[in-house]
C-alpha cells in the first residue's frame, strides 16, 4: 500500500515537473470536481435523515446550502487556479482577482440567505398545514420579502464596500437625489406604501373571495406583490390591481363572512287572507327548527304589506354554512318546505294579475241621442232654414 502511494506520488511530481503550471492548474480543476462529487453524494445522504425530522430550519439549511457550498467550493478552486497561472500581483489578473474573489463571495453568501428565507417560508407553511392551524399566507410573503429585501441592499452596500466606495458619500446622494426620484416615481412608491397597507392591515388575504362596490373588481386573491395584487376573477381571467387603489377604494371580503342571509318575500292569494296566521305560524315554527338555521341569529317570519296582487309574508334568517353550494341547498330547502306548508293549509302562492271591471250606463247612452239631434250639436241644418238666412242677407 505505501510502496503504491509512494508510486503514485513520484509519478504526480514527475508531472508537475514536465508541465510546470498547467500540471498545478488541471490538478486544482480536479480536486474541485472531486470535492463537488463528494459534496453532492453527501448532501443525497444528508437527504434521507433531513426528511425524517419535524424541524423546519434543518429542511431549510439543507435545501439552500448545497448550491452556494459547491459555488463557494468552484470560486476558490478558479480563483486558485487564476492565481497559479498569473502569479504576479502586479498583472491585471493579480490585481483585479482578490476584489472579484471578496465579491463572488458576498454573492454566495446574499444567494445562501436569499434560499434560506426561501426555504424557511416554504417549510413553515406547510408544516402549519399539517398542524392543521395554517399560517397566514399574505403575513409570511410579506416578512419573507421585506428580509430578502434586507438581505439584497446589505449585500450590495458590502460589495461596494469591497470594491472601494464610499458608502456614506452613497448615502448622501441619495438623500439629495430621493426628493428627485420620488417625484418621478410617485406612482411606483405609492403602489409600495399601498402594499405595506396590505401587509399590516390585512383587510384580505391570498385566497380570499374580495369586491369593491366602487369598481370593477371581483375574485380570488392570488398573490400580493410589491406593485399590484393579482385576482383571478370567476371567469378565470387574471386581474392585476395596482396596491394603491386598496387605500382608496372600498372593499368588501366576503370570505369573512360568518353566516349567509335568506330574505324572501312570499306572496298568498287574497283569497286565503283567513289562513294568513296560521301559515305564518307554521313557518316561523319551521324555520326555528331547522337545523341548517341559525337560532341565535336573528330570525323574522311576518306578514308585512298588501301587495297588489298578493298578501305579501317576509321571511328573514341566517344559515350557519357559509358556502355558498351548501347555502343554495339550505335555501332550497328552507323554500320548498314554505310551499309545502302553505298547501298543507289550502292556501295557494299568489301570481301577478289584474282584473278588469266592465260596466255598461243606459241613461248615457239615452242623453247621447237626444243631443245628437239639438241645434248647435254637430247635426245637419235644415236647408230652408239655411236659405231663408241667405235672402234676409
Amino acid at each position: 500500500m505505501l510502496e503504491t502511494l509512494s508510486n503514485g506520488w513520484i509519478a504526480l511530481e514527475d508531472f508537475r515537473t514536465r508541465w510546470g503550471e498547467i500540471a498545478d492548474i488541471f490538478l486544482v480543476v480536479l480536486a474541485v470536481v472531486v470535492i463537488n462529487l463528494i459534496l453532492r453524494l453527501a448532501f443525497r445522504q444528508l437527504a434521507k435523515r433531513v426528511e425524517h425530522t419535524r424541524s423546519v430550519w434543518d429542511d431549510a439549511i439543507y435545501e439552500s446550502l448545497s448550491g452556494p457550498l459547491r459555488g463557494a467550493v468552484w470560486v476558490g478552486g478558479l480563483s486558485l487556479a487564476a492565481s497559479i497561472g498569473s502569479p504576479d500581483p502586479e498583472s491585471i489578473i493579480g490585481t483585479w482577482l482578490p476584489d472579484a474573489r471578496l465579491v463572488a463571495y458576498a454573492g454566495i453568501v446574499i444567494w445562501f440567505v436569499l434560499s434560506l428565507i426561501t426555504a424557511v417560508e416554504k417549510n413553515m407553511l406547510v408544516h402549519a398545514a399539517r398542524r392543521g392551524d395554517p399560517l397566514d399566507e399574505t403575513t409570511a410573503d410579506a416578512i419573507a420579502k421585506l428580509l430578502r429585501l434586507a438581505a439584497m441592499i446589505t449585500g450590495a452596500l458590502v460589495v461596494l464596500q469591497t470594491l472601494g466606495v464610499s458608502i456614506s458619500g452613497l448615502l448622501a446622494f441619495g438623500g439629495v437625489g430621493g426628493i428627485a426620484i420620488g417625484f418621478a416615481a410617485k406612482d411606483v412608491i405609492a403602489n409600495l406604501l399601498g402594499g405595506l397597507t396590505i401587509y399590516l392591515n390585512r383587510p384580505f388575504s391570498v385566497g380570499d373571495w374580495i369586491r369593491s362596490p366602487d369598481r370593477d373588481i371581483e375574485g380570488v386573491v392570488e398573490a400580493v406583490g410589491w406593485r399590484a395584487t393579482s385576482v383571478r376573477r370567476f371567469d378565470k381571467r387574471a386581474l392585476y390591481v395596482p396596491n394603491a387603489a386598496f387605500t382608496t377604494i372600498s372593499l368588501e371580503n366576503p370570505s369573512r363572512m360568518t353566516h349567509r342571509q335568506i330574505n324572501e318575500t312570499v306572496g298568498l292569494r287574497y283569497e286565503d287572507s283567513a289562513l294568513v296566521g296560521p301559515v305564518v305560524s307554521d313557518i316561523r315554527e319551521m324555520i326555528e327548527s331547522h337545523p341548517d338555521i341559525d337560532t341565535s341569529q336573528t330570525i323574522l317570519v311576518y306578514f308585512n304589506r298588501f301587495a297588489p296582487s298578493s298578501l305579501e309574508l317576509f321571511i328573514y334568517c341566517f344559515t350557519v354554512t357559509t358556502g355558498w353550494g351548501d347555502f343554495l341547498a339550505v335555501k332550497q330547502d328552507v323554500l320548498t318546505r314554505c310551499h309545502d306548508i302553505i298547501s298543507g293549509h289550502g292556501a295557494e302562492v299568489a301570481f301577478p294579475t289584474t282584473t278588469v271591471h266592465l260596466a255598461r250606463n243606459d241613461d248615457d247612452d239615452a242623453d247621447g241621442k237626444m243631443a245628437r239631434g239639438r241645434p248647435g250639436t254637430g247635426a245637419p241644418k235644415d236647408p230652408e232654414q239655411q236659405g231663408s238666412t241667405d235672402d234676409d242677407a
